[in-house]
């Protein structure tokens, strides 16, 4: 009778495994079969994800991911999972997580609700703000300013899209140029071909700061939108979707994610020795205590007074 049960439960068990094994569906499943994580980085990003001098991929998004792989090969029970990097720019990002080329998008990607229509995003890493660049001999200082004159912005990104909106609503006659990726952009302004820069303030900062002259460029005071970060994975995994939400909200609210963002924002990033000396603002800290995955600028823009006297005292 004992053998009976043992056989029984043994029999269960291993009925049970094969079960769990088939319900794997997605991008789990994918990832089981392969053997292999495909993750979509960019080469210019700073300090999201870029190439080192070593030709490898770095950054805060591309180490976050790394994380998950971590939790991905651990809840898989893989012995070894094969990590595999895959070039995305602005404009394929989409495409290619919709087509299964990348399985996470490790970049500087802004989490909005059109995009929630084709893609999804774990908890926010990350609130930018949409702002101007220009040289600080340009006189230029405001949206205003630029009347008739040419603004330059990466194509596929949420700035061109919302430059092109305001320049129709307050008939501004800009002429908007689409560059391929932030690295092209940054060079327009740089050699007179554009007079202002439209993009997130971060990646901005971060290509000025790598300039000859880091001291001839300066932002718009007046932000032009608020942009959460997040890491994108495709619409409609309910499984991977779950395992990546569980594995980020764990490094926000453990506290593991202070070391991480001091490395990438507040410290000496290689090769070219830069330090964005960017600080966690209220907003991002809030989001970090209360992950959210939400794509709605309207839930990062105020600070509770609660939380506010929080953050004083850290």
């Amino acid at each position: 009778m004992k053998l009976f049960v043992a056989t029984a439960w043994l029999l269960g068990g291993f009925i049970m495994s094969n079960a769990q094994a088939e319900e794997l569906t997605g991008t789990l499943k994918k990832i089981k079969e392969s053997g292999v994580i495909t993750l979509g980085v960019r080469d210019s990003s700073v300090p999201f994800s870029f190439i080192d001098d070593k030709q490898l991929y770095q950054g805060y998004s591309v180490e976050l991911c790394k994380k998950i792989v971590s939790a991905v090969q651990k809840h898989l029970g893989l012995a070894n999972l094969k990590t595999e990097f895959n070039p995305v720019t602005s404009a394929s990002r989409l495409p290619l997580m919709a087509n299964g080329t990348i399985d996470l998008e490790c970049g500087s990607t802004t989490n909005n609700l059109e995009r929630q229509k084709q893609v999804a995003f774990a908890p926010t890493m990350f609130l930018a703000a949409g702002r101007l660049m220009y040289k600080k001999s340009s006189g230029i200082h405001s949206l205003a300013d630029l009347r008739g004159k040419t603004v330059v912005s990466t194509a596929g990104t949420a700035n061109i899209k919302q430059l092109t909106i305001m320049n129709g609503e307050q008939n501004l006659g800009l002429n908007i140029v689409a560059a391929a990726d932030h690295a092209e952009a940054f060079l327009m302004l740089d050699t007179g071909r554009a007079t202002a820069f439209a993009l997130d303030d971060i990646l901005m900062a971060s290509l000025a700061a790598g300039a000859k002259n880091p001291a001839d460029y300066e932002m718009s005071r007046e932000p032009l939108s608020l942009e959460p970060y997040g890491i994108m994975l495709r619409r409609d995994d309910v499984a991977f979707k779950k395992l990546v939400d569980a594995t980020i909200s764990t490094i926000y609210t453990s506290g593991e994610i202070n070391g991480i963002y001091a490395k990438w924002f507040t410290s000496t990033i290689a090769p070219k020795g830069i330090n964005l000396r960017f600080p966690v603002s209220p907003q991002l800290q809030v989001a970090f205590t209360k992950p959210t995955d939400s794509g709605d600028p309207a839930v990062y823009a105020e600070v509770p007074d609660a939380q506010k006297n929080l953050i004083k005292k850290k």
